[in-house]
């Protein structure tokens, strides 16, 4: 069913081969083990002809050369070592919602395909579990679940069984050699425990990023001159990999064309469900967005931090006017032309005036960055924690489109619903004048595009740390590059100050109170360009266009951590 001819492996374009050459052919409806001393490149194998990591060669599905390898993943699912499902989602809902996602169906058929699938995996009675409470071999089980989601032809396991206890690892190849026998599937899995080859019906030797050897168990023996499986690796360690290859290559060509190795094209299958029956965009985006919100509401450690930081921030900007709390509102009683009178008659009311001006932009650029830092907390970590499920997701038939458009709505709500939420609280208990809609405005798409910038930068990453510690240093910077607090030299000013989301929404929020003492007070200060709310809310929107890319670009390209 599925074969590669010389196809050579390497980490990254250019880097050097990890698998050289190999040629292998898996036949339809069994069960193959890939066996080979660790680090000789089995699994880059499977990977090499998943295009998970890129490769040179022929990959042949039912003996016709592949245009694409979208193609191959119509028919050729890819369980990875471990288990990838959100841990806070309970084992159904795991299934369920990747259900949703790759079968465009309605709800009857969808809740009996989750019965059928954690049956047939040994499940059904962890179902109501949660994903990070369940064991190893529990887990094994949930990944080959997630996997027949799709309902694959052919299956590449990546060491399901490695790390499990006797009784686990037997209990998985039985589920193996249930979907060869009962369903008719193609599993190739990457096996360690050399003792449990005869449960296989062929075996692939891979030797130094060589293909060595592929036949059943009882010609393998005789092949290597050993009699029992276990002696394999130290028969290998005796001749160099050109001898073995060698040695196997006049084997291929004494058998001819009647060697596994060799596949006439076969007949085309009948067209696959998973791609017609793939549910639109809107669909998918619904299932992810219900899925993040699930999420939200079920990790509790992340859903408290969200709030106490979205009520907390405003609370300290509070505490901070308190003590200028009875001089901004002797200020604020003022009239325009009474206070400028005022301020040129006399030095002690300028000076009052100078301090007050201080405490109002200080609190308002205070604002701000406490939303800047709201927003790295909301998107640094948001792609890059969960890249590799991402990566999964989309080759089992998830769209990156959907995807990117979920985590943009859910990070730009979110930092919009927090500065509308600082602009209201604030607002209302230090009595700042101004309109309230151009304020509510600048300090919500203050949340929104900072939540979006550093989501972009977490669809770049494949690391959450880095992501997380690139976004502070993005935060970090907003305060002095604003030129706000610390005066920036003059030739740096309008090279730096277009990215600085800080200066805009300090700038849009102040001028927002044109008709009151406080933005005089504050001109005193500062006689430079203030930038109009409208303006703000401009550049703004330009950021989060910015953000909003970079997550498109990032989503679309592979990245696999």
């Amino acid at each position: 069913m599925l074969s590669c001819r010389n196809l050579t492996v390497r980490p990254k374009p250019n880097a050097p081969a990890l698998v050289h050459g190999a040629t292998a052919h898996f036949a339809a409806g069994g069960l193959h083990a890939l066996i080979g001393p660790s680090g000789c490149g089995k699994t880059t194998l499977l990977k090499g002809i998943l295009d998970i990591l890129p490769s040179e060669g022929e990959v042949l599905l039912h003996g016709h050369p592949l245009a694409s390898r979208e193609e191959l993943l119509r028919d050729v699912a890819f369980a990875p070592q471990f288990s990838i499902a959100h841990g806070k989602l309970t084992v159904a809902e795991a299934v369920g919602y990747a259900l949703k996602l790759y079968q465009k169906t309605d709800e009857a058929t969808l809740a009996a395909r989750n019965d059928e699938l954690l049956q047939l995996v040994g499940l059904q009675e962890r179902g109501a579990t949660l994903v990070e409470k369940l064991s190893g071999g529990q887990l094994r089980r949930l990944g080959l679940a997630l996997e027949l989601t799709t309902d694959p032809r052919c299956l590449l396991c990546d060491e399901v069984t490695s790390g499990l206890d006797p009784r686990s690892e037997d209990q998985i190849i039985a589920v193996l050699r249930a979907l060869v026998e009962q369903r008719g599937k193609t599993v190739v899995c990457v096996i360690h425990n050399l003792a449990k080859l005869s449960q296989f019906d062929t075996v692939t030797v891979v030797f130094e990023g060589v293909v060595v050897w592929q036949g059943p168990l009882a010609a393998m023996l005789e092949h290597f001159g050993i009699s029992d499986a276990l002696e394999l690796y130290d028969r290998l360690s005796e001749q160099t990999q050109e001898e073995w290859r060698d040695r196997w290559a006049a084997v291929v060509a004494a058998q001819g064309e009647s060697h596994a190795g060799s596949v006439s094209p076969a007949p085309l299958p009948a067209g696959s469900r998973r791609v017609s029956a793939r549910p639109s965009v809107g669909s998918q985006l619904v299932t992810l967005l219900a899925r993040r919100w699930r999420l939200l509401v079920r990790d509790r450690g992340y859903l408290l931090l969200t709030m106490a930081i979205t009520f907390g921030f405003p609370c300290l900007v509070v505490i901070f006017a308190l003590g200028g709390l009875p001089q901004m509102k002797g200020l604020a009683l003022e009239t325009t032309g009474g206070f400028l009178e005022m301020l040129q008659a006399k030095a002690s009311h300028r000076q009052a005036a100078a301090e007050t001006a201080t405490l109002v932009s200080g609190l308002i650029i205070f604002q701000v960055i406490l939303l800047c830092l709201m927003g790295s907390n909301n998107g640094a970590r948001e792609i890059a924690a969960e890249r590799t499920l991402y990566e999964k997701e989309r080759m089992s038939g998830l769209r990156p489109v959907a995807y990117a458009w979920s985590k943009l709505l859910y990070t730009a709500l979110l930092g919009a619903a927090q500065g509308a939420w600082m602009t209201v609280f604030v607002k209302l208990l230090c009595e700042f004048p101004g309109g309230w809609g151009a304020q509510l405005a600048v300090l919500s798409v203050t949340g929104a595009s900072m939540s979006v910038v550093c989501l972009g930068l977490s669809a770049m990453l494949s690391s959450p740390d880095k992501a997380s510690l690139l976004s502070i240093y993005l935060v970090g910077f907003q305060l002095p590059l604003s030129g706000v607090v610390l005066a920036l030299p003059a030739a740096l000013v309008w090279a730096v100050r277009p990215f600085i989301a800080t200066y805009w929404g300090w700038a849009g929020y102040l001028t927002a109170m044109t008709d009151s003492s406080f933005y005089d007070a504050v001109g005193t200060l500062d006689k430079g360009w203030l930038s109009p709310p409208l303006v703000a809310v401009g550049v703004l929107g330009a950021h989060l266009l910015t953000g909003a890319a970079l997550v498109f670009w990032g989503c679309q390209r592979k990245c696999w951590p």
